[in-house]
């Protein structure tokens, strides 16, 4: 008896995993996804980052890389998108527009993938800004850091059930 139980359970998660089919997030949208993070980014430090600098009565200059004002503005950056793909698969600004970063083998995301993706993949893609235009001409829209990650961006589907008022 419980063998069967067993069975039926694996056929209903191999039947799950057959249905998964998600649509790209394509360039435009993941562009507008970025701009929303990055303001976001900004926000935080502008609200947090800077009274505090100036409370301190520390240097808010960036003209050197290795300023205080720089460092935490790179740890705030990257922080953010790695903790909040790795904790909730998307960031605020892929919330906005549906978004969401999965593996192509469609396991869940390790911290390993996400770091590379985050860290390496991101800042290989931000030093040379024309390769984020690759998600446009990838047959899975992935951008450089997807590539080395094995990563994409999917939309997700988010169907809202409408039940009329019982009479």
């Amino acid at each position: 008896m419980n063998e069967v139980n067993n069975q039926e359970e694996l056929t209903a998660v191999e039947h799950e995993k057959e249905e998964r089919i998600f649509e790209l997030g394509g360039f435009w949208m993941r562009f507008w996804a970025y701009l929303l993070d990055l303001i976001v980014i900004s926000s935080i430090g502008r609200l947090v980052v800077y009274p505090i600098f100036r409370a301190l009565d520390l240097s808010l200059v960036k003209d050197d890389m290795f300023a205080p004002i720089s460092i935490l503005s790179a740890i705030i950056f990257y922080g953010y998108f790695v903790l909040m793909t790795k904790y909730l698969g998307q960031t605020l600004g892929k919330m906005a527009f549906g978004l969401k970063v999965i593996e192509l083998d469609g396991k869940p995301l390790k911290w390993s993938t996400v770091l590379f993706r985050e860290l390496i993949g991101r800042f290989i893609s931000a030093s040379i800004i024309i390769l984020y235009i690759v998600v446009a001409f990838t047959n899975k829209k992935q951008g450089i850091h997807d590539l080395f990650a094995d990563t994409t961006v999917v939309r997700e589907k988010r169907a809202a059930v409408y039940k009329p008022a019982s009479a």
